[in-house]
């Protein structure tokens, strides 16, 4: 999709309502709910960070931009994901530390960036952190500078392949629940996105479906 076509639907994304639990539950392993039911309390208390779902033009066309984790010792350990990271104590709000984050990890300082609206919050178990998804866009063709510390590469995603249902399909991986399970995922090229990361790209397209 032409990028000043998409900046058309924003109002209207602005405004769609969310589906949450319904679109995150599409790409969750099936135990996932019942631990979320019987774990309100660690729920409660966890940590909090905030990711933001970018969207600008590249050649002008629609594109988001994921990212793939350096390797560390810890649970997200090279993952794909969205920039962004724990809330710090300066932080004036959520969307704020999803603006920090963006600009520490890909470069993008936060004025070349206009926040739609905050997705539904996910709490992800093996780390113990609740994630508040923000939807952003950016006018301009963007040149990222990821930080080499915790970044180790960047995905760019067009809009008609995030929307592609060809590019969603089923992988056999391991969880943190089970240690191989048939989950579905998103397929990008040779890049596989699932867990936290595919919960929100769900309820993000589901929403743009109602509305582009």
């Amino acid at each position: 999709m032409i990028f000043t076509d998409f900046l058309k639907y924003v109002p209207k994304i602005a405004k769609e309502n969310l589906i949450g639990e319904e679109a995150h539950q599409k790409m969750s392993p099936p135990e996932r709910l019942n631990f979320v039911k019987e774990n309100k309390d660690a729920i409660l208390n966890s940590r909090k960070a905030a990711v933001l779902m970018l969207f600008y033009p590249k050649n002008t066309q629609t594109h988001l931009i994921l990212i793939v984790r350096n390797a560390y010792p810890g649970v997200h350990s090279s993952q794909i994901g969205f920039p962004g990271g724990k809330v710090e104590a300066f932080d004036i709000n959520l969307e704020a530390t999803a603006l920090r984050e963006t600009h520490e990890e890909v470069g993008i300082a936060p004025e070349k960036i206009s926040v739609v609206k905050a997705f539904t919050q996910l709490y992800i178990p093996p780390s113990n952190f609740t994630v508040f998804p923000f939807l952003g866009y950016s006018t301009e063709e963007l040149v990222f500078k990821p930080d080499p510390r915790e970044v180790f590469g960047i995905i760019e995603v067009s809009l008609n392949d995030f929307l592609d249902e060809n590019n969603f399909t089923t992988e056999n991986l391991q969880t943190s629940y089970m240690k191989e399970i048939e989950l579905p995922v998103f397929k990008f090229d040779d890049k596989i996105v699932w867990g936290a990361t595919g919960m929100m790209l769900s309820e993000l397209k589901e929403v743009l479906k109602k509305v582009l």
